[in-house]
């Protein structure tokens, strides 16, 4: 089984960038996509073999998630039941027969970091929300998850320390998931790898010289480890300014 995720920034401007190339040549079992920027009705979008689930925000342009998947789900769920937090449609599960696949799009603790301290309430709650349903069956978290974990996972760490995405209080929060039964499917079988990035600035030819950071993932319960063939990063494609990345299973 394969299955991809890809932070599209803008379905609408991946579309004129290539995204049905590659949708059509990666022929995953199930695609995730987030930073849709779309209302409903703003997109027909014509994916035959695919059933589609969306999850728009409520401002417009803004974040959004997607799944479009060849197996039907048991069941769909938008959000993760937190008023709070599911006003923007940063989180689609679907539930399947060996597992749940959650399709996230982690909150930017953005410049200043204004939005850290809701970041930090976001981690506790989304990670008590994988963990409840861990309980029932395995659980896969794929999405642009706004972390680069280690220091091997940007470019330039010592600069960017106290930077959204690579603050002690966003690593550790990923850190505290992990610990909490999950594998970082990259790392497990690539632990050393460097250079493996998945988002790069618009700034300073940052993709050219591969000035990147690793922050889109395949989050893996620990018991699913069996399963698990291989984890790609497929920085080679275009149309975002992230890559699209693959889980394979067994």
């Amino acid at each position: 089984m394969k299955l991809v995720s890809w932070n599209v920034n803008g379905l609408r401007a991946c579309l004129n960038k290539g995204f049905m190339d590659y949708f059509k040549e990666i022929d995953a079992d199930i695609f995730s996509i987030q930073e849709t920027k779309l209302q409903q009705g703003q997109i027909d979008l014509e994916l035959p073999g695919y059933e589609q689930y969306w999850n728009y925000a409520k401002k417009k342009g803004y974040s959004g998630t997607a799944v479009f998947t060849k197996i039907k789900p048991l069941s769909v769920r938008y959000g993760i039941d937190i008023e709070e937090h599911d006003q923007e449609g940063r989180v689609i599960t679907l539930e399947f027969e060996e597992f749940y696949l959650v399709n996230a799009y982690t909150p930017n603790s953005q410049r200043e970091l204004v939005r850290l301290d809701y970041r930090m309430k976001w981690e506790d709650d989304f990670r008590e929300y994988l963990m409840e349903l861990d309980k029932a069956k395995p659980v896969i978290l794929c999405g642009d998850l706004n972390v680069a974990h280690k220091e091997i996972d940007l470019k330039n760490p010592k600069a960017n320390r106290r930077n959204a995405g690579f603050t002690d209080e966003e690593r550790d929060k990923m850190t505290k998931l992990l610990d909490s039964g999950f594998i970082d499917s990259f790392r497990y079988f690539y632990p050393d790898k460097e250079d493996a990035y998945t988002w790069w600035s618009y700034m300073g030819k940052a993709r050219e010289k591969n000035v990147g950071w690793r922050i889109d993932y395949f989050i893996v319960s620990g018991r699913l480890k069996s399963k698990m063939k291989d984890a790609e990063i497929h920085s080679h494609v275009m149309g975002s300014d992230h890559c699209p990345v693959v889980l394979e299973l067994i």
